[in-house]
């Protein structure tokens, strides 16, 4: 298929209510869909939820609740939170449908029979919260690093995916680009990884775990939640698992993943479709962590800010804002609810809300037609580049230039004493309000759209209200 863009989520595991995290990449990932449609590409936008897995069934059994019934709840709120935040995505996958099991099995049998998944046992460093093993030199003062507690050692009888026979290829690949990883610095983390320490075949299935998908060719052992959960990225698209059919819209040209999975990923998942003999995603886009006041959100510190109680004081183009425009993207992000609110009065209601209202209002006395539709973006080499918070400071700047404008030609003296020069300014202003409208569709999308209704009708919508 010419001209596509197909880009992803990590699915998002559902034994916990979504947080910021979660927001901010799907955001992201919405931003870079819109944009791709406007650019006239053929675009798929996928997100969903990962549903399997020893961590479900145990938070599941403790509130007395069928582990099915549990995931289908936390899979409704992410839906809901995706729609109250206008995401524009083609597709939702849950990896319980049954299409996505059939298809996980099937890819089970073949990487089976194509001597890539032999019988043996693990022995290792097994961390519950990851579910997955850890290596020594991944701990810190013996514990995860995510998640603060020491690794249980364990042995058990399992299936293991060959994996070190990739090694090599993976970093050619990634050294050339083939299979980008952006930005840069998560690149040159991936390659000194893989350069500096063999991949050891890694362990697809749990015996004695019911919640999770039989393995076709022994039904005592279920599918490790990882490998289930990537293949999300292909079923999502309505594969099958047949790898001679693969989907037109495969490979993604962007795989949006938080920078703690981006081992795995680079990783499990490359060697999973190397050994099926598919095409890797053309690159992995890499952002960093959300702290608050410059520690780690946590309940205990009280400093856990919900995507809920942005959507209620900001409302969803005002939280898309503030997280697109938190900082460069690739990095650790600071947010304080202070801060923000501090932002969306200065940015937001009182200059582009602002701004629009002044024009709207004196474009009333205006006496001549004005034509909108020679606008050029010049904004793309920002978006192939993940540069959000630069758009969005430009697009600052230019509203900033604009009640600039207001100020220096005083438009509401010059209708009484100078009609033509009014218009004249008067256009312009249009023009520019026009051409912001323009640049703010991947973003704010409902604002973009009340501004362009604004300018048409000469009637303008409250668009940001300040808060106290």
């Amino acid at each position: 298929m010419k001209d596509k863009f197909y880009i992803t989520t990590p699915i998002y595991y559902t034994n916990a209510k979504p947080h910021i995290g979660h927001a901010y990449t799907t955001i992201a990932c919405d931003v870079l869909a819109r944009w791709n449609r406007l650019q006239k590409k053929e675009t798929f936008f996928l997100t969903g939820t990962d549903e399997h897995g020893a961590k479900i069934q145990k938070k599941a059994i403790e509130e007395g609740k069928d582990p099915q019934e549990f995931v289908d709840g936390f899979a409704e709120i992410f839906k809901d939170l995706w729609k109250q935040l206008n995401i524009s995505n083609d597709g939702f996958i849950r990896t319980t449908s049954a299409s996505h099991k059939e298809a996980v099995q099937k890819v089970l049998q073949t990487l089976h029979d194509n001597g890539s998944i032999y019988k043996g046992s693990y022995k290792g460093l097994y961390c519950v919260g990851c579910e997955q093993f850890k290596s020594e030199n991944e701990l810190v003062d013996g514990k995860c690093p995510d998640h603060g507690t020491e690794p249980e050692e364990m042995e058990e009888e399992c299936y293991l995916m060959k994996m070190n026979k990739w090694q090599d290829t993976l970093v050619e690949k990634i050294k050339s680009d083939e299979f980008k990883i952006q930005p840069e610095r998560y690149k040159k983390e991936i390659l000194s990884f893989l350069e500096n320490q063999k991949l050891e075949d890694v362990s697809i299935s749990r015996k004695n775990l019911a919640w999770g998908i039989p393995l076709p060719f022994d039904t005592d052992h279920t599918t490790y939640v990882w490998i289930d959960a990537f293949l999300n990225y292909l079923t999502g698209i309505g594969w099958d698992g047949d790898v001679k059919k693969v989907p037109e819209f495969w490979p993604a040209e962007v795989e949006m993943i938080g920078k703690d999975i981006l081992r795995v990923h680079a990783t499990i998942w490359a060697a999973t479709l190397l050994n099926l003999g598919l095409e890797l995603p053309k690159s992995f886009v890499v952002h960093g962590h959300i702290q608050s006041g410059g520690k780690k959100m946590s309940k205990s510190l009280g400093n856990v800010i919900d995507p809920y109680a942005m959507l209620e004081k900001f409302g969803a183009d005002g939280t898309r804002y503030l997280l697109m425009s938190g900082g460069t993207f690739g990095d650790d992000l600071d947010i304080t609810m202070e801060r923000m609110t501090e932002k969306y009065n200065a940015d937001l209601a009182n200059g582009l809300g602002n701004l629009v209202s002044r024009v709207i209002k004196l474009s009333e006395k205006m006496t001549n037609e004005i034509n909108f539709n020679n606008f050029v973006s010049g904004d793309q080499t920002f978006f192939d580049t993940f540069k959000f918070d630069i758009i969005l400071e430009s697009i600052l700047e230019d509203v900033k230039n604009a009640n600039k404008k207001i100020e220096d030609n005083k438009p509401w003296e010059l209708v009484k004493n100078d009609l033509i020069k009014f218009n004249d300014i008067m256009q312009e202003l249009m023009v520019d309000v026009y051409s912001i409208s323009e640049r703010l569709i991947p973003f704010l999308p409902e604002t973009a759209e009340k501004i362009k209704k604004s300018l048409e009708t000469k009637q303008a919508e409250p668009l940001f209200v300040r808060i106290k």
